[in-house]
């Protein structure tokens, strides 16, 4: 049997969202919006119920294109209020419209959110060696600056738990513990 995180449930779900996809660098500007938005959505949740939404989400933001996401309206709110696929939270979704809003602010002026956010790690992952899950911290100095800088551009859901978690999810950290069988497969992934 395979040795993994211990945050890692029995669900399918979890199982193949860790082996697969927790601490893969991203560098894809519509999957870190989506990775940020869903982030926020889990504010006060568990991931697992934001995984299980996954799918629903991607189809009520259009596929998480800001371009889109940033044109929606006060009857597009209202549908997706009533949309029982994902969380049903006015401030929340107003927060992704929002965040996409300044998500196309940020491209124009960086080229890409990839190489805006990514500057906070100094564009590499970080290869954490921690043993056991109580090690791991919920923020960081690096998830403190990223978190004030998106605040004060004018980001909301985006606290330095919050971000941290997706630096976490998208591969700016590696915080699969040492004795997880993806710790070293993620760690080579950061050195490609």
């Amino acid at each position: 049997m395979k040795k993994r995180c211990e945050w890692s449930t029995q669900d399918p779900l979890y199982i193949a969202y860790h082996d697969e996809e927790w601490g893969v660098p991203v560098h894809d500007d519509v999957h870190l919006f989506e990775m940020l938005t869903l982030e926020g959505a889990q504010a006060g949740l568990s991931w697992l119920t934001i995984l299980k939404k996954r799918d629903n989400y991607r189809k009520a933001f259009d596929g998480f294109r800001p371009e889109r996401v940033a044109q929606y309206d006060s009857k597009k709110v209202a549908e997706l209020l009533n949309d029982s696929g994902i969380v049903r939270n006015r401030r929340k979704i107003g927060s992704a419209i929002q965040n996409a809003r300044f998500v196309l602010e940020i491209q124009r002026e960086h080229g890409s959110l990839d190489s805006f956010l990514w500057s906070f790690v100094k564009n590499a992952p970080i290869q954490n060696t921690w043993k056991r899950l109580k090690e791991i911290p919920p923020r960081t100095g690096e998830s403190d600056s990223m978190s004030k800088e998106l605040q004060k551009r004018g980001f909301k859901f985006v606290g330095s738990t919050i971000c941290y978690a997706f630096m976490q999810a998208v591969g700016m950290v590696n915080d699969h513990v040492t004795s997880c069988f993806r710790y070293k497969e993620v760690r080579r992934l950061g050195h490609l």
